[in-house]
C-alpha cells in the first residue's frame, strides 16, 4: 500500500507529533521522540472502523498492519445499520466508512470531525467528481445527492455543508461505481437496453429489486422514467406526490407477481442470479463478477437512460485525537497511495485516486478495468481467481463512458422519512 520511502516519511511525521514522555500532548509539534518510542506506541494503536461489506475488506486491514504497524478492526453492517450506528453510537467507532448519501443524515449531527485537506497527501489527485462536482467541465451534473454537494464544510467545527471546495472535507473518498441492472443473457431471451425492462411481464416472477429504500426507490424512478409514466423534477429529491405515484406503481407491479425477491445483501443477489431464480435485477458490479466466477453467464447491462451512481469514503469520529488521529490520517494516506485502489479496481469498483492505483496494476488490468480495452490475458480477482478470459471487454466500457453517463446518485430526500414509510408499505404489501 505504501512504499518503503513513504512509510519512512510517515514514521518521521508521526514521530514529530508523538510525545517523548507519557502524558505529553500528541500532535503539538513541540516535542519529539525516538524511533523505538514511535514503534512501541504505534503498534499499540487500534482503530475501529465500520461500514458495509463492500469496502470493509480484511485484506486492507492486513495491509495496514503490515505497512503501518497498527491494528484496524473492521465491522460490516448493511447500509441502513451503518447510518444508524454512525449517529447513535459515536463512541463505538473511530472511522466511519459510509456512503455519501448518508453524509446528509450523519454529518449535521456533529458525530464526525471535518478533515484537514492539507493532511491528505493525494488530495490534489482525487477524481474531479468529488472535488469539482463533475467528471469533466462538460459533464452534466447528475440528479440526487452528489458527493460534491456534501463533500465540504467551511471549517474545523462546521456541521453544515459548504457550497464549494474548501480546505475541510466531510469524508475522504475511497470507492464509487456506476450501477445498472444485472441480467442472465442466457435466460432473458432478448436484448436488454432500458431500465423499463426490469418490469417487462416477460420476466414475471423472475425479476428482483434492491430492498434498501433510499437506493431501491432510485432504481424504481429510473424504471418509471424509462416507461414514460412520470418525469421527476429531481429523482433524488422527490415530492410526496412523486413518492406516492412511485410506490403505487411498485405495489401494483408486485401484486402482479413481477418480483421474485427483494434482496438486501451481496450474497442474496449472487445466489438469486446464479440459481436462475432471477434473470434480471438491481445488482452491484462485483456481484455480477461473482456469478461469472461460477462459470455462469451474467452481464452488467449498460442502459440507454444511464447509470445510478454511488460513492463512499472514510470519516473520522469526533472524539478521535492525539496519536490515534495521526494514525487515522496515515491510514487514509496509505489507502489513497495505490495498493488499496488497485484492489478495489480489480473488484469492478473505482478508486478515488486513479493515478496511484495504476502503479499497482498491470497494463492489461488497467486496460480492461479502466480503459475499456479487450483483455489480452485472463483477468484475475484480487484473490487470484479468473474473472474474465482473454478477449473479454468490461460491461459498459471505459471509466469515462461509465462515470460520464451517470443519471442520478443515491440520495437522501427532504421527504426521506415519508419515503421510507411508503417503501415499507410496498415491501409489506
Amino acid at each position: 500500500m505504501a512504499t518503503d520511502s513513504y512509510r519512512r516519511l510517515g514514521r518521521r511525521r508521526l514521530l514529530q507529533a508523538t510525545a517523548a514522555v507519557g502524558g505529553a500532548a500528541i500532535g503539538s509539534g513541540a516535542v519529539t521522540g525516538f524511533p523505538t518510542i514511535w514503534a512501541q506506541q504505534i503498534k499499540n494503536v487500534t482503530l475501529r472502523q465500520f461500514g458495509t461489506g463492500v469496502s470493509n475488506l480484511n485484506a486492507l486491514a492486513d495491509k495496514v498492519k503490515q505497512d503501518l504497524g497498527f491494528t484496524l478492526q473492521m465491522t460490516a453492517l448493511d447500509t441502513d445499520a451503518v447510518t444508524q450506528k454512525a449517529v447513535t453510537q459515536p463512541k463505538s467507532y473511530d472511522i466511519a466508512d459510509i456512503e455519501y448519501f448518508s453524509v446528509k443524515k450523519v454529518f449535521p449531527t456533529g458525530v464526525l470531525q471535518p478533515m484537514d485537506v492539507k493532511k491528505i497527501k493525494y488530495a490534489g489527485q482525487i477524481v474531479p467528481i468529488f472535488t469539482k462536482g463533475r467528471l469533466t467541465p462538460d459533464s452534466p451534473v447528475a440528479q440526487g445527492t452528489t458527493p460534491y454537494s456534501v463533500g465540504y464544510v467551511d471549517g474545523p467545527s462546521a456541521k453544515t455543508f459548504a457550497k464549494g471546495e474548501t480546505g475541510w472535507m466531510t469524508l475522504i473518498p475511497t470507492i464509487y461505481n456506476a450501477d445498472t441492472l444485472g441480467i442472465r443473457p442466457d435466460l432473458v431471451g432478448r436484448k436488454i437496453g432500458n431500465w423499463k425492462d426490469l418490469v417487462d411481464p416477460a420476466f414475471k416472477g423472475k425479476a428482483s429489486i434492491l430492498n434498501i429504500p433510499s437506493i431501491g426507490i432510485m432504481d424504481a424512478a429510473m424504471v418509471m422514467e424509462s416507461l414514460g409514466t412520470i418525469k421527476y423534477g429531481d429523482k433524488g429529491n422527490m415530492t410526496r406526490p412523486e413518492i406516492d405515484k412511485t410506490i403505487a406503481f411498485l405495489i401494483e407491479t408486485k401484486k402482479a407477481g413481477q418480483f421474485r425477491a427483494f434482496w438486501k445483501s451481496f450474497d442474496e443477489s449472487v445466489n438469486l442470479m446464479a440459481s436462475g431464480e432471477v434473470v434480471i435485477q438491481s445488482m452491484w458490479s462485483p456481484a455480477v463478477a461473482a456469478v461469472r466466477s461460477k462459470g455462469i453467464a451474467c452481464t452488467y447491462q449498460p442502459l440507454a437512460e444511464g447509470y445510478r451512481a454511488w460513492a463512499g469514503g472514510l470519516g473520522l469520529a469526533k472524539h478521535l485525537s492525539g496519536l490515534e488521529l495521526d494514525a487515522a490520517y496515515e491510514y487514509i494516506n496509505c489507502y489513497l497511495s495505490g495498493w488499496a485502489g488497485a484492489y478495489l479496481n480489480r473488484q469492478g469498483y473505482y478508486s478515488a485516486v486513479l493515478d496511484t492505483a495504476k502503479k499497482f496494476m498491470s497494463a492489461d488490468e488497467w486496460g480492461y478495468w479502466i480503459e475499456g480495452k479487450p483483455a489480452q490475458g485472463d483477468i484475475l480477482s484480487p484473490e487470484g481467481k479468473v474473472m474474465e478470459k482473454a478477449g473479454a471487454v468490461r460491461d459498459g466500457g471505459s471509466f469515462q463512458e461509465r462515470m460520464g453517463h451517470v443519471a442520478c446518485w443515491n440520495s437522501v430526500m427532504t421527504e426521506d422519512r415519508y419515503m421510507v414509510q411508503k417503501w415499507n408499505e410496498f415491501i409489506a404489501a
